[in-house]
């Protein structure tokens, strides 16, 4: 029996129950960053703010969308157009339609300064979460202040139960049972399903951090 070589560029790979992570830049979203910066800013000296995942920090309520003027309402309305251009309607007759509706949403602010970050979470009720960074505090220009968002693998440990120095050498698979980051940019909107554990490593820029939040759901 002819004994054949293992030909790699064979292979046919197929990457189950992917987990979408996407981004988006704004375009000249300098004068928009800095009318948000503004009324944030006016809402941290107005109100006590909340604690949930902040661990440090300050958080505005759910009420972004009440206090945060014409900029806020432009970038609430960009972020519902992405949602619904990432979402499809599975319909009775086993078709899937683009939807066309709009969401219920809640949405606030956050300020870190050095020293602060928030605890690993995940966002209950809601079917897209979403953040945008109004000011990275500097970490384009300096990673070493962090603050990176961190996103936990849903699957658990997986195969760094086995032995934590293997992985799967695989495109986009190399993390599998680890966690993954998003480094902070200024301008930038990334949306992930709500149910993805995350957090945010602790911030030690010396300008504040700030970003906003959403929840996108029915």
């Amino acid at each position: 029996m002819t004994q054949h070589a293992f030909d790699e560029s064979n292979l046919k790979i197929r990457k189950l129950f992917p987990t979408p992570l996407v981004s988006y830049q704004l375009p000249d979203f300098e004068a928009l960053n800095q009318a948000l910066s503004a009324a944030i800013f006016a809402e941290e000296a107005r109100a006590r703010g909340v604690q949930h995942s902040n661990q440090g920090g300050w958080q505005s309520a759910a009420d972004f969308a009440t206090w945060s003027g014409e900029a806020g309402a432009r970038l609430l309305a960009l972020a519902q157009d992405m949602a619904r251009s990432l979402t499809a309607v599975h319909t009775a007759d086993n078709t899937l339609v683009h939807a066309t509706f709009d969401w219920h949403f809640n949405a606030w602010a956050n300020i870190n300064r050095a020293g602060d970050s928030n605890s690993v979470h995940g966002h209950a009720g809601a079917f897209w979460s979403a953040v945008y960074w109004v000011d990275d505090g500097g970490r384009g220009e300096d990673p070493s202040v962090g603050g990176d968002l961190e996103f936990l693998d849903p699957r658990g440990l997986v195969a760094s139960a086995y032995r934590p120095e293997l992985r799967m050498r695989i495109e986009e698979c190399v993390t599998a049972g680890c966690a993954t980051t998003e480094a902070a940019r200024s301008g930038t909107l990334v949306m992930f399903p709500s149910w993805l554990l995350h957090s945010v490593r602790p911030f030690t820029g010396a300008r504040p951090r700030i970003s906003i939040a959403f929840n996108f759901g029915l």
